[in-house]
């Protein structure tokens, strides 16, 4: 597949659908439309896109002018964006469909599978808060995609040109892999809001311990999340465990994700052989 010769047209133009458009515009892909319900949505785009880019209301008209067309709404739309399309045309032989859904598989395009339509799914491990970082980002992205033969042949070539390096995934295992990113990105911000609302009662802002952080990810980077954990739990200092639980008395939604996830470094201090037994069933008994 020769980029310059592949047309690309992106149905949604929220911060996926733009930073994709602009990406493999840049990288000498034809981005020849994009769609979008929201006239506000379609003027943000024309900044980032230019005049070259055809920008419409209408998603029938996006694949019309595309033989690859990204469908980059929320999740929640994806089969209804895929139902509408094809019940709009008869035959969609040679168009080739993929969404940008972590959790799902491609099997939400079905409908346009029945029309002769190639279908996957391609997904750029990267959280967007807006347009601008979000295309900042996806040149650090590891990109995860998965499909029919003829669409992850494409989305391949695809992702090899949006991110960093591409990964195939198969479909029914991408519910686990995006739990994961959930983890490490969703819930890490949970985590660190948390650790705000603690620090308030001392007049502590988060950024002191920015480097602490940065350190931790870098451990994990170089060695793995198991040889880096540190602190009481992995020691079996059960009085600075004790100590942490009556602080957050009348904090019942610190408590319980401390308690948590302290069960979880408890269960890797086991894997680590780094305190004995009769201390693991003392400090599970604490952590109740």
């Amino acid at each position: 597949m020769e980029s310059q010769k592949v047309r690309v047209g992106i149905v949604g133009a929220g911060k996926v659908g733009i930073s994709l458009a602009f990406t493999l515009k840049q990288k000498g892909f034809s981005v020849t439309c994009i769609s979008s319900r929201s006239a506000d949505s379609l003027e943000r785009a024309k900044a980032y896109l230019g005049q070259d880019v055809s920008l419409t209301e209408r998603n029938e008209e996006t694949v019309e002018r595309a033989d690859v067309i990204g469908i980059t709404t929320q999740d929640t739309y994806i089969r209804d964006v895929a139902e509408g399309l094809a019940q709009r045309f008869q035959s969609l032989s040679g168009k080739i469909f993929f969404h940008t859904s972590g959790a799902h598989s491609s099997s939400l395009l079905a409908p346009l599978k029945e029309r002769g339509a190639s279908v996957g799914s391609l997904h750029p491990l990267q959280t967007f808060p807006d347009v601008d970082a979000a295309i900042r980002g996806m040149r650090k992205a590891y990109v995860f995609v998965e499909g029919d033969e003829e669409a992850r042949g494409v989305l391949l070539k695809l992702g090899k040109n949006l991110g960093k390096r591409v990964y195939e995934i198969e479909g029914e295992k991408k519910i686990l892999y995006h739990l994961s990113a959930v983890l490490v990105c969703n819930l890490l911000c949970a985590i660190l809001y948390s650790a705000e609302r603690i620090l308030e009662e001392i007049d502590l802002p988060l950024e002191p311990f920015f480097p602490l952080i940065e350190t931790t990810l870098s451990n994990v980077k170089r060695k793995g999340a198991l040889p880096s954990l540190t602190g009481p739990i992995v020691r079996g200092d059960t009085k600075t465990v004790e100590l942490h639980i009556e602080a957050l008395k009348g904090k019942a939604l610190e408590r319980e994700v401390y308690r948590t996830l302290s069960l979880v470094a408890l269960e890797m201090a086991k894997q680590r052989c780094s305190i004995d037994e009769e201390r693991i069933e003392e400090m599970r008994e604490l952590l109740r």
